[in-house]
């Protein structure tokens, strides 16, 4: 066995420390303007405002799994480079067609690349989650963005419809537009259950690693935040069209509109916990 092989990562960090900082300011200073730009998106853009705690959940992560990390084998893999490259690469190549997602994203992959280089591959396979969790901080393209939205935010109005004719209320619906005797109500984007998506499979990541432990439950509770999302935004649309049925727009505008969207959130949140205790309490996991 070669003398090197013994050599964790914590001896790697301590020993070139100065390299590392140097690395982190070239990397601040290349990608200055893409975060920034990220960060701006983040305060402007209410479907990604759940990217300011993505890095601190992140961060948790690799505090969380410390005692491994440190404790690694260091095999430096001169193949990391090529991976280095590759994100740069994609930087410029975003850069020069004005392609954001893909100007952010690289920022992920130019970090796999250096720690690959610097510490091997299974130190990599040791920061894989909190280094993934981080594309949960980077804004979809808006191409993508759109082909989701629109027929969830179909869907939220077909079924929210369904629910206001089993209570006798007289609705026709075209597309998003659901019309009511005594006015009308469009099922926008904020409606469609995307924007709480976002920020709910962002958060149902966490919640399974931080307190499931079987992978199949994590699984679990991973995928339901789809329907989750989608339920939990028909009854927003459900509400939301009966009380402006009986108490007119006034009830479907203003505080009531922006109240609602906080509450359908919380009570996505309150389920994604109660089935992880369900499935917690059903299927006990064995050490």
């Amino acid at each position: 066995m070669r003398a090197d092989a013994l050599v964790t990562g914590k001896d790697i960090f301590q020993r070139y420390l100065p390299w590392h900082l140097a690395v982190l300011a070239a990397l601040a200073a290349a990608y200055y303007t893409t975060v920034s730009g990220m960060v701006f998106d983040w305060g402007h853009d209410e479907n990604y405002s759940h990217g300011f705690i993505v890095p601190f959940i992140a961060g948790y992560f690799f505090w969380q799994n410390r005692k491994r990390i440190a404790e690694v084998t260091a095999r430096p893999d001169i193949a990391g480079l090529l991976v280095v490259a590759a994100g740069v690469l994609a930087h410029i190549l975003g850069r020069y067609i004005g392609e954001l997602f893909t100007m952010r994203m690289s920022l992920l992959v130019v970090l796999a690349g250096v720690v690959l280089v610097v510490y091997g591959r299974a130190m990599l396979r040791a920061v894989l989650l909190p280094l993934g969790y981080l594309a949960f901080m980077v804004p979809l393209p808006y191409i993508v963005y759109d082909s989701v939205a629109f027929p969830l935010k179909m869907q939220v109005s077909r079924l929210a419809v369904a629910l206001m004719k089993l209570v006798h209320i007289p609705v026709v619906r075209e597309g998003n537009v659901i019309d009511l005797p005594n006015l009308s109500l469009q099922v926008v984007d904020a409606c469609s259950g995307m924007r709480s998506l976002m920020s709910l499979l962002a958060l149902s990541v966490a919640y399974a690693f931080i307190a499931i432990r079987a992978p199949w439950k994590r699984v679990v509770i991973v995928l339901s935040a789809v329907p989750i999302a989608v339920a939990t935004n028909v009854l927003r649309v459900f509400i939301t069209g009966v009380l402006a049925r009986t108490f007119g727009r006034v009830a479907a505008e203003g505080f009531f509109h922006e109240f609602a969207g906080l509450a359908v959130f919380v009570i996505a949140m309150a389920l994604l916990i109660l089935l992880g205790w369900v499935l917690n309490l059903v299927w006990r996991d064995h050490a």
